[in-house]
């Protein structure tokens, strides 16, 4: 007996010694956030304030001083997602991942984001601001990789630990750039439909009808070939260790229509969801110099800021800046494709990609004039057909760097337009209001002109030279709005007006949170903040009771059974709300998928109607196409001697739709409430192991909101029990300028990317609830709730 408890006791030391050890490891694990620390490069003390959400209040005596303290603490932070984000465009996820990311990395190294950056690395002016303050920031990023602790990631997976560069930011940039595009998900798709059905079945996708477009010669082949090119982008996209940028909301409200009489900002950029999140908030004070901004892992200077006497922020554009051009190989040389010209030969480039655990990846690419031969980076393409993509990012000067500084340096309206007018790409809707009582916004990218015919929905003829780029616009043609009668500016990601007669394509998003925001804005002129934040948070679709009411008059009311007439009666009465106990929103969406799926799927196949439901067309279509009767899509082309009815479909699908609900939530209807479905997990990469994912995720959250209302809480039609919400507001700002010390702000998880700091999740709670927290900018009421680091230089 005495052996037994003398080794149970001997068990239950080593078990506490574990745990004490577990403990102090874990201590050391977690971020700095008070204390002294020697930074090198710095000329006087820096004192980086952590308040009660861990936003570090930089306070330092010149520029550079603080662009270093900001570069250790946002790498304290967030080291793992910045190591992830510079990894991404020059294809190296697979030396950390294996060959799970390999067909990213193939993807991206195609694409030609690092030559597009060494370029523009080359022409930077080393002695400018922008350059060497960013210097600064990667100084501060290096200093914390040499002396501060790696992050628990690094650990686990075994990575080494490498200095950053001017490279990386620029990198980073570049995948932002191409996460924003469309065409690529949505270009093969429709060149399917066109050459598999004819443009009569695109009549409904709102596209220009017009036959004379340039048409690439058809062949049995080339549907499945352009189709694998949409499927394989859009999956390498949706398994991406980083979330793509999606889409956006903003209102600037001027003073005539405000409470106070200044203007008011309002600002959510929608990204997909991940953990941690996109935004890094900071707060840098200097003499000459003060800003509160969200920054991105790995860049120096703010996308979204405020300080005051401005603010910023950004939607999608949605432009199009990708044209898919078919090239002709020379029949007896695949290393030479036909231009207006003749032959010329393919620019060749040798990509190596190192492999975890396997051998190296070579790749041969080819690139034509239009651009990188997408079939060297996707396989199972055909090599005799290449198809070659053309992105603006690539081919004009890259000047994103400076574009950023000038916006987050501003000294004036006039500064700031000449900043937005330096980024060629990606297409950006940068919004403006400052303290003056000014508001305005305008259209990033470089803006060009095909042949008149050419729809560039389409994959394009490369080898006449009749397809290409025939001119490129002035920036002062980019869509703008300065200071207009109506007193407010918004963008959510819609078709902005027509310029001299050019109604620009793009890939736009529907109409409704554009005309919600109408709604709520034009009535009323006494917005105050508390006003604008509600209206952030709206859960109301100014749409979806019209297409209600549109489903509901295809049903035969006599053929129906007692839950199918509740659910009609719950839809009737609908208001368009997407609260988490509403009913309708369940029985609306499960509708609204199999209407899709019984509507296009048997002309597009399952393959193509996944990418189909991947598109912005998709979203823009179903308030247009649900009230055709005449459309062709109606018609099942699987059966036969039979040609069916926008009401035998709409009635089909409501069948199946109620069904379906009875078997995921019962019999009940009143039971099948929007909170039930709709959920939302914040993923880390990690969190897909299960033995991680309740330390490394963060939720799960019942959740309201829906596709395409203000609060914009996205996810994929499926017939699955839960719609998982993939992506949504990445921040939400409010900045007033009658009280700017007292503007708010919120993430959606927290500002830390360690598991093990307090604010890793800290704010998830507050932004499901539609809440907010202050973005602190007065000194004596950031002191008196905050810890204090300081940094002091290393002593000679």
């Amino acid at each position: 007996m005495k052996k037994i408890k003398k080794a149970l006791l001997v068990l239950v030391s080593l078990l506490v010694i574990l745990l004490i050890g577990l403990v102090i490891y874990g201590f050391y694990l977690k971020p700095k956030y008070e204390g002294k620390v020697e930074l090198k490069n710095i000329q006087k003390e820096t004192t980086v304030y952590f308040d009660d959400f861990g936003v570090p209040h930089i306070y330092a005596n010149n520029a550079k001083d603080a662009m270093t303290a900001l570069g250790y603490v946002h790498a304290q932070d967030r080291l793992w997602q910045m190591e992830l984000m510079r990894r991404i465009a020059p294809g190296r996820l697979s030396e950390i991942f294996g060959k799970v990311t390999l067909k990213n990395d193939q993807f991206f190294v195609g694409l030609g984001i690092e030559e597009a950056s060494e370029k523009a690395i080359a022409a930077l002016d080393e002695n400018s601001p922008s350059y060497q303050l960013a210097m600064a920031y990667l100084d501060g990023i290096n200093q914390y990789m040499d002396e501060g602790t790696s992050p628990i990631e690094f650990q686990l997976i075994g990575v080494k630990k490498e200095k950053f560069t001017i490279k990386d930011i620029y990198n980073i940039y570049g995948y932002m750039a191409f996460s924003f595009a469309m065409a690529q998900k949505t270009d093969p798709l429709l060149t399917d439909i066109r050459n598999k059905w004819g443009m009569n079945y695109l009549k409904d996708f709102g596209l220009d009808g017009s036959l004379d477009t340039t048409i690439i010669k058809t062949a049995k082949e080339k549907p499945q070939e352009f189709a694998e090119i949409s499927k394989s982008i859009a999956a390498l996209l949706e398994k991406s260790p980083i979330p793509p940028f999606i889409g956006s909301n903003s209102w600037v409200i001027a003073p005539k229509k405000t409470k106070n009489g200044k203007v008011i900002f309002a600002n959510d950029p929608h990204i997909g969801f991940s953990q941690p999140g996109t935004w890094y908030e900071a707060h840098i004070v200097t003499p000459e110099f003060e800003l509160y901004g969200c920054y991105l892992a790995g860049t120096p200077y703010p996308l979204l800021g405020h300080n005051r006497d401005y603010a910023y922020g950004l939607t999608m554009f949605e432009n199009d800046d990708i044209d898919l051009y078919q090239e002709e190989n020379n029949p007896n040389d695949a290393n030479k494709y036909k231009t207006p010209n003749g032959f010329s030969d393919y620019e060749l480039r040798k990509k190596t990609i190192k492999v975890k655990d396997s051998s190296d990846v070579v790749l041969n690419l080819k690139v034509s004039r239009h651009g990188p031969v997408v079939n060297d980076m996707i396989d199972g393409l055909d090599k005799k057909t290449p198809v070659a993509l053309s992105w603006i990012y690539t081919q004009q000067p890259i000047q994103i760097l400076e574009a950023v500084y000038i916006l987050s340096h501003s000294k004036s309206k006039t500064d700031f337009q000449k900043g937005v007018s330096l980024i060629a790409a990606p297409g950006l809707n940068v919004m403006y209001g400052d303290a003056k009582g000014n508001v305005g916004w305008w259209a990033t990218g470089k803006l060009y002109k095909h042949n008149e015919g050419v729809d560039t929905h389409f994959i394009l003829d490369g080898a006449s030279g009749k397809d290409d780029i025939t001119e490129y616009l002035d920036f002062s043609k980019n869509p703008s709005a300065v200071n207009p009668d109506w007193n407010y500016v918004y963008s959510a990601n819609n078709q902005p007006e027509a310029i001299d007669g050019f109604l620009y394509p793009g890939y736009y998003l529907p109409e409704d949170r554009a005309k919600r925001i109408i709604q709520l804005l034009d009535p009323k002129s006494n917005w105050d903040k508390e006003a604008v934040a509600k209206m952030i948070a709206d859960n109301v679709s100014s749409v979806a009771p019209d297409v209600v009411v549109n489903l509901i008059s295809s049903l035969n009311q006599n053929s129906l059974s007692k839950n199918e007439k509740e659910a009609v009666a719950i839809l009737k009465s609908w208001k368009g709300t997407n609260n988490k106990n509403d009913v309708a929103p369940t029985i609306y969406n499960k509708w609204i998928y199999l209407y899709l799926k019984n509507t296009f799927e048997d002309e597009l196949g399952e393959d193509g109607f996944k990418q189909f439901l991947d598109t912005h067309i998709m979203k823009q279509i179903i308030a247009k196409q649900v009230a055709n009767e005449n459309s062709l899509w109606w018609d099942n082309v699987k059966t036969k001697n039979k040609k069916e009815t926008r009401n035998e479909i709409l009635s089909k699908s409501f069948k199946e739709a109620i069904a379906s609900l009875e078997k995921q939530l019962g019999n009940s209807v009143p039971a099948w409430t929007w909170n039930k479905v709709h959920v939302v997990e914040y993923q880390h990469p990690l969190g897909k192991v299960a033995a991680l994912r309740k330390i490394f995720n963060v939720g799960p959250f019942e959740v309201s909101g829906s596709n395409e209302v203000i609060n914009n809480q996205m996810f994929h039609y499926t017939d699955e029990a839960k719609h998982v919400v993939t992506g949504g507001p990445s921040t939400r700002r409010v900045v007033d300028f009658s009280d700017i010390e007292n503007s708010w702000g919120i993430l959606p998880t927290g500002q830390s990317g360690n598991p093990l700091s307090a604010h890793f999740r800290d704010q998830a709670e507050l932004y499901n609830a539609g809440k907010f927290r202050k973005m602190k900018m007065n000194k004596e009421e950031i002191v008196k709730t905050s810890t204090k680091l300081v940094f002091v230089p290393v002593k000679n």
